[in-house]
């Protein structure tokens, strides 16, 4: 079903009374000398006023120039669940100085997060076990909805939307700036269609197409993840000086698989890399291009069949279980993390990074992942592809294959099983806009894929700087001065000239 929505004006009687600004909940360890926070009090759902109300946690990095003051720039840090009270400041500190020297910084906690009308949710071991295996989504709905079907179906981007409006009018602000970060930019890119007379300037970093919402984003991200892990060999190889861990991507890949098996016992799955020439035994230098033919040619089967005759002999012998693999997906969008992907390569486990979350911090981990998995089921507009149903269960029970599991359940429609929709994200235009909004988009990106942000930008009218390389967030990688100037020039006068950039470069120690 389709949710209505009443106007903004009768969306929130108390957004009118202003912030009472203090300092920020104990457990985000903000700096209360250029962070506070307030509360704004929205309705539980904006399309039925009648049904009660929840509280909104919003942040404030203040402007740091308060002369130069120009207005407010919102944030999100993408997701959905990506927590905007602990993102806030470090967006502010990416973002180029000239803009937090100008704008009050604004993030607004996404409903459905702490502070935000987190749902009570009886994770009990069956609930555990369904999430484990792959059915997210009902899973997570029967957990949080209990006794109240429909408890949860408040939890989406137009009510998110919704809310930051009633804090634009508790500010007092005629109009706000954004900027936007991945799901950040389909929140951005709403609030805009539903309010463009209040939309000032927006940056719309790493740009999502509406139209693949839900089940076909995760799985265009399967290529993408790929693509970028030979990135990665590429990378690792052009720096053998440094790490010694080969010449060629496919020797880096070898040494990088031989970890994953010394670490759990399964072998990766991903196919591996090209033969190169320096692949090439010297014995078999006359037939270089036959056996480089034939090493492309078995790979890929190779190593399936080695995963599964390791897991045949050890159920437990799966590449999953590894922390390398789970790390070296984890951060494939991020370059700057590729260096610590080399060195525990080359030096073992201990290179990770050691942190154990408190269990403050581990609740927040699983508020974000059950609100994610609420937010995407409850806004799919993409159908199921049962065809696909047996690469998820190959993917997902046999292999153990991130690159491969992850948009094949979304895809085949196991994630969302038991979750059907209750609403659509509108479709997006800027015909309103008085300013274009301005759109990064990666190149490579694997987390938000180049074509998909083009769709976004063209409904929206939007200006476009083409990133090289493939970094998710081309504004806060750091280093990237083409990116910052396009930023400045935006934010501060409407337009830029800037269309293309270059990669962002590896600022971490190699």
């Amino acid at each position: 079903m389709a949710v209505g929505f009443a106007s903004g004006a009768a969306s929130s009687a108390s957004a009118a009374e202003g912030l009472d600004w203090a300092a920020c909940p104990a457990e985000y360890e903000l700096d209360a000398a250029t962070e506070d926070c307030a509360t704004v009090t929205v309705p539980r759902d904006h399309g039925n006023v009648d049904a009660g109300t929840i509280d909104v946690l919003v942040t404030r990095h203040r402007a740091e120039d308060s002369s130069a003051r120009r207005g407010v720039l919102f944030t999100n840090p993408g997701g959905p669940g990506g927590d905007a009270i602990a993102s806030n400041s470090m967006l502010a500190q990416a973002l180029p100085e000239q803009v937090r020297q100008q704008w009050d910084v604004i993030g607004v906690q996404p409903r459905g997060l702490p502070h935000a009308g987190a749902p009570e949710c009886a994770l009990t071991p069956e609930i555990m076990t369904a999430i484990g295996a792959g059915f997210a989504g009902g899973a997570t709905r029967l957990a949080c909805d209990g006794a109240n079907p429909g408890a949860t179906a408040h939890l989406t981007t137009e009510n998110t939307a919704r809310d930051w409006d009633a804090v634009r009018r508790a500010l007092g602000e005629d109009r706000i700036d954004v900027y936007g970060l991945s799901y950040g930019t389909t929140l951005a890119s709403t609030y805009a269609t539903l309010f463009p007379q209040h939309t000032g300037r927006m940056v719309l970093d790493s740009a999502v197409d509406r139209g693949w919402l839900w089940n076909e984003v995760l799985w265009q991200q399967n290529d993408g993840y790929k693509g970028r892990f030979y990135d990665l060999m590429d990378w690792i190889a052009a720096h053998d000086d440094v790490y010694g861990l080969g010449t060629t991507p496919l020797q880096v890949y070898q040494r990088w698989s031989d970890r994953i098996v010394e670490e759990a016992g399964g072998n990766p799955t991903l196919a591996p890399p090209p033969a190169q020439i320096g692949d090439v035994p010297p014995a078999l230098a006359s037939i270089a291009d036959a056996y480089r033919a034939g090493v492309d040619l078995t790979g890929p089967a190779r190593v399936q069949f080695e995963a599964f005759v390791r897991r045949l002999l050890d159920p437990s012998h799966t590449q999953s279980a590894s922390s390398l693999y789970l790390f070296t997906r984890q951060v494939l969008p991020a370059r700057n993390s590729w260096p610590t992907i080399a060195r525990v390569i080359r030096d073992g486990l201990d290179e990770l990074p050691q942190s154990q979350p408190d269990e403050t911090t581990l609740d927040m981990i699983v508020s974000a992942q059950l609100m994610q998995a609420l937010v995407l089921c409850n806004e799919n507009a993409v159908a199921a592809r049962p065809d696909r149903i047996p690469g998820w269960l190959f993917s997902n029970f046999v292999t153990g294959d991130l690159f491969e599991s992850i948009g094949y359940g979304f895809s085949a429609g196991a994630s969302c099983a038991g979750a059907p929709p209750v609403t659509t994200v509108p479709a997006p235009s800027g015909a309103a806009l008085g300013t274009p909004p301005l759109v990064l988009q990666g190149l490579r990106d694997p987390q938000t894929p180049y074509a998909g942000g083009m769709r976004l930008a063209e409904a929206m009218g939007a200006h476009v700087v083409t990133v090289e390389g493939g970094d998710h967030g081309a504004a806060i990688q750091g280093g990237n001065t083409v990116v910052d100037t396009a930023i400045v020039d935006y934010l501060t006068t409407g337009a830029t000239d800037v269309t293309h950039a270059p990669e962002a470069p590896v600022t971490a120690p190699l």
